[in-house]
């Protein structure tokens, strides 16, 4: 007969399992193996029976049953017939090292072995807890609601397939020719104009290694690399860090100025899409100009298409690359925006000298992109998935948009603002002044979190009027009117010189 104080010992080494986290299986799984590990469970210890565990955790005697058949399976449970179940006694406990005696741990004088930046580099960070932010009008985020997870999980599940989890590891092998920039080269890349071979693509884990690849091979003392203002802050930490003189560059209506400090780079970092972070998309004219520019003063350009091809007429301007004819442009990109941050795939586009040279330099970062997602991500465009999610993605942010510029026109009908065409952001022209850090930390308060224009400005008279990005792609749609709404009523008790504000 059980006692209440083995009831009460199991319900600590086993909490009461969570119906809308994980598996029940898993969790409980888990929690055993932990406990074995902690040595909280030594060896030879019996485990309650199947019935004991299922009214103990309150989960069924079926799930019970698969939890001991999966311990025995893994070798950390033995099964003794008509005994019960037993933790295994092969199982060692995880140790901890002991610290050495306090007279003998000296510290090593980090400052002075570290190469350590310049100057302090700044982040645009997001608070820890924006997910519980009830108006998140932020970019960089999906929608988790609209991704489509049956497919990807198809997607997945042949990615576990034996042929495929045998390409996972390509190392000794022909890298540049994967699955995935086979995809990449022949679905994605000629919709932004761009035609290119196998070792002129390089897969990277996202935009930010791809940025400080660039910077390794090219930034160094002395050389010049002009960025945007307002702008990015990331690649300029990453070229500023190994040494390089950061100058800013001015961007109108058109997008990137053609300037005179324009002509003293050796660099050129740009983002002719969707200007980060006014939304800007570069004329044609510009775009000619630049290149022209880029040709005459022996520059390079860094093209950010940061959120291709959602135009919402599905008609967006071909890349910059696709348009230059001496290869002066090098394109990065990524699949993040659309489907998933936490995916952590991006590429490069580059001559195929570049990408050998970017190639050698990852190797001493990383061997390889995760096989598995590799697979998977070409899996899901070569079915037909991505470009579906595209075209779902065009349509829903083409709504929320509108939604946006309603609200706005309504709530605060003294600001200004150019109607998106594309992407899933809003750049807004407050009237009147404000303080903008203040206002960041006030709307924070009333859960409405944007990104204030200060975020994207090294130089503090960058722009004439203070500005805010709202970013409406992590939105539901129902959400956007009262979001603008709790906005307006932030930034009128905010302003030090109150503008119109309705509603």
């Amino acid at each position: 007969m059980r006692s209440s104080q083995h009831d009460l010992m199991w319900r600590q080494l086993l909490p009461k399992v969570r119906r809308h986290d994980e598996p029940l299986q898993v969790q409980l799984c888990t929690a055993f193996v932990t406990a074995m590990l902690d040595g909280r469970l030594p060896g030879g210890t019996r485990l309650p029976s199947s019935r004991d565990l299922a009214m103990l955790t309150g989960v069924s005697r079926n799930t019970a049953v698969l939890v001991y058949e999966r311990l025995v399976a893994e070798g950390y449970v033995d099964s003794r017939p008509r005994d019960g179940f037993f933790v295994c006694g092969a199982i060692t406990p995880t140790q901890t090292t002991r610290p050495l005696p306090e007279q003998a741990a000296q510290p090593p004088d980090w400052a002075s072995r570290m190469h350590l930046a310049r100057n302090p580099l700044a982040f645009m960070d997001r608070p820890p807890t924006w997910r519980e932010v009830r108006y998140p009008f932020i970019y960089g985020q999906f929608d988790p609601r609209q991704f489509p997870l049956t497919q990807w999980r198809q997607c997945s599940r042949q990615a576990l397939e034996l042929k495929a989890v045998d390409r996972w590891w390509q190392e000794g092998e022909n890298v540049g020719a994967s699955q995935l920039i086979d995809q990449l080269i022949r679905r994605v890349l000629p919709r932004r104009g761009i035609a290119a071979t196998h070792d002129q693509v390089l897969l990277t884990l996202g935009r930010q290694q791809s940025f400080y690849l660039l910077a390794r091979l090219f930034a160094r003392p002395g050389s010049v690399v002009g960025v945007e203002e307002p702008g990015f802050r990331d690649p300029r930490n990453a070229f500023s860090h190994d040494g390089a003189h950061m100058v800013s560059l001015p961007i109108d209506e058109h997008g990137l100025q053609i300037s005179p400090a324009l002509a003293a780079c050796d660099y050129l970092y740009c983002t002719p899409g969707y200007q980060c972070p006014t939304g800007v998309t570069m004329s044609l004219g510009r775009r000619q100009a630049l290149l022209e520019h880029a040709q005459m003063h022996d520059q390079v350009i860094f093209e950010d298409d940061d959120d291709p091809e959602t135009e919402y007429d599905g008609r967006a301007l071909p890349a910059l690359k696709a348009t230059d004819p001496a290869e002066r442009v090098i394109y990065l990109s990524s699949l993040s925006k659309l489907l998933s941050p936490g995916l952590g795939i991006g590429y490069i586009v580059a001559p195929t000298p570049v990408i050998e040279q970017l190639r050698q330099l990852q190797r001493l970062m990383i061997r390889q992109i995760p096989g598995n997602n590799q697979i998977t991500a070409a899996l899901f465009i070569q079915q037909g998935h991505y470009d579906r999610l595209l075209q779902q993605a065009r349509e829903k942010l083409q709504l929320r948009a509108g939604a946006m510029a309603t609200a706005l026109r309504e709530v605060l009908p003294d600001a200004e603002f150019v109607m998106p065409s594309g992407g899933a952001t809003l750049w807004l022209k407050l009237a009147g002044e404000h303080d903008l850090l203040s206002l960041y930390y006030a709307g924070l308060a009333k859960g409405v979190l944007f990104d204030p224009s200060s975020a994207f400005c090294v130089e503090p008279d960058t722009l004439p009027r203070p500005c805010l990005r709202l970013g409406f792609g992590s939105i539901a749609q129902e959400l956007i009117a009262p979001g603008i709404r709790e906005l307006g009523l932030v930034i009128n008790a905010h302003a030090k010189r109150p503008a119109v504000v309705r509603g």
